[in-house]
């Protein structure tokens, strides 16, 4: 891994800790990609991973690299009562990202204007559902000193309002 400083007002955020099922992922973004578990029996992608397809109940499985585009599904904007750690940074956007490798990978996690942004730096106005975005990864510190980059989503293209302001 790298030694990049996570971002400013992270500390004290929930990060991940990984475990047999999702240490394929993790290890895919601290390489700077975006890794999704496939069947090893017929091959079909699931996010979140799990030990069994749920298609054909096999439990071979391995990790594949996928683009890291989707559009946006949906999103939800975070309003306090939250953890201690995310209130000074409420209100905030939540997106939900269709991936473009099929209908039913969905990923959820921040939007933000570049990979080290803030979660609450994107105005929740701006967002457009199908909006196409692209994954970034963003480092986080553990407690024990170690680096997780979790999976963060830039716009592809500016949102139709930022590109009204620009002109």
């Amino acid at each position: 891994m790298t030694n990049r400083l996570a971002p400013v007002g992270t500390e004290g955020l929930l990060v991940p800790i990984p475990d047999e099922e999702s240490e394929g992922f993790w290890e895919g973004t601290a390489a700077g990609e975006l890794r999704i578990q496939a069947c090893g029996a017929c091959g079909i992608l699931r996010f979140p991973p799990r030990a069994m397809c749920p298609h054909c109940q096999s439990t071979e499985r391995h990790w594949r690299a996928v683009s890291g585009s989707g559009t946006i599904w949906s999103f939800v904007v975070a309003h306090p009562p939250l953890l201690p750690a995310y209130a000074p940074l409420a209100p905030y956007p939540v997106i939900a990202v269709t991936l473009e490798e099929g209908p039913a990978l969905r990923m959820v996690g921040n939007l933000v204007s570049r990979p080290d942004g803030a979660i609450n730096e994107v105005d929740p106005h701006t967002i457009e559902i199908g909006q196409p975005v692209h994954v970034a990864f963003s480092p986080r510190q553990r407690p024990d000193g170690t680096e997780v980059f979790l999976p963060v989503w830039l716009r592809a293209a500016p949102s139709r309002q930022d590109a009204a302001a620009l002109r």
